[in-house]
């Protein structure tokens, strides 16, 4: 279970544990910033893999994930137009869509992220 999912089991425990409205308030503020800043740590060591990458000293480490990405894309945009392998089942197509869409939502997130840092950190 992530942590953004546990949130509603953890409020559930502080509003047991802690009787008082205002209290249960402040605990719940505090758990919320750490989450936040939680994920913001580890969002922004994601994106300084995928920067290490990019700017590293070969061809290849700069561009396999780009590559993959557009092997994937070429898949589906076959399969789309009738063009499909022999034996690629559905589920598989299925997958390989999934991971289209994990991938570029880890693009937009990442250049996202970096706009983000640059005016937190200021």
């Amino acid at each position: 279970m992530s942590l953004v999912a546990a949130i509603p089991l953890v409020g559930k425990v502080i509003d047991k544990l802690f009787p008082d409205a205002e209290n249960r308030d402040q605990v719940k503020v505090v758990l919320a910033e750490m989450l936040i800043n939680g994920e913001l740590d580890e969002l922004t060591q994601q994106a300084g893999v995928i920067k290490a990458e990019a700017q590293g000293e070969g061809w290849l480490q700069r561009s396999w994930r780009p590559i993959v990405m557009l092997v994937f894309t070429a898949l589906v945009v076959c399969r789309w137009l009738g063009w499909s392998a022999p034996n690629l089942s559905e589920v598989v197509e299925l997958k390989l869509f999934s991971i289209i869409q994990l991938g570029i939502g880890g693009y937009i997130a990442s250049r996202g992220l970096e706009k983000v840092t640059r005016t937190w950190k200021g």
